[in-house]
């Protein structure tokens, strides 16, 4: 029985292992934006279980932590492997003109969206100008 070698595959297996990350938590790809009164904070999260995801504030921090599994191969062998797997980390440091108790997140065909609303002292507001009673401005000589 004739065993074939192939080294690339081999030393494709080598990099992999020096260099796997699947321990360390993931970078996930966000946008974030301010429309209106609200900040608008979409992440991508794709095959994603909604229930391994994790929105949390802690004072001035805003953590989003989720979780991908590998998926079940009991019963086959990994051909091609790309897709990542794993913790998902981001955080973002909030500052005192958000609604902390406002905060609402949805997840919706693989992206996190996190509503983060303005709080009403941080709003812009309009100052009204009074003027002077006209008995005031005359001026006697």
């Amino acid at each position: 029985m004739a065993m074939s070698f192939d080294p690339f595959s081999q030393l494709d297996r080598i990099a992999q292992s020096l260099f796997d990350t699947s321990r360390q938590p993931r970078m996930m790809p966000v946008d974030l934006s301010r429309e209106g009164d609200r900040y608008l904070l979409n992440a991508d999260l794709p095959g994603i279980d909604p229930g391994s995801i994790d929105v949390d504030v802690d004072g001035h921090l805003l953590t989003i932590r989720a979780q991908r599994s590998s998926g079940d191969h009991t019963n086959g062998r990994w051909l091609l492997q790309e897709r990542p797997f794993g913790g998902y980390l981001r955080q973002f440091t909030i500052g005192d003109d958000v609604d902390t108790d406002g905060i609402s997140a949805s997840y919706d065909n693989g992206v996190l969206s996190v509503l983060i609303p303005i709080a009403e002292h941080a709003k812009p507001r309009k100052v009204s100008v009074e003027s002077a009673p006209a008995e005031a401005k005359a001026v006697t000589a």
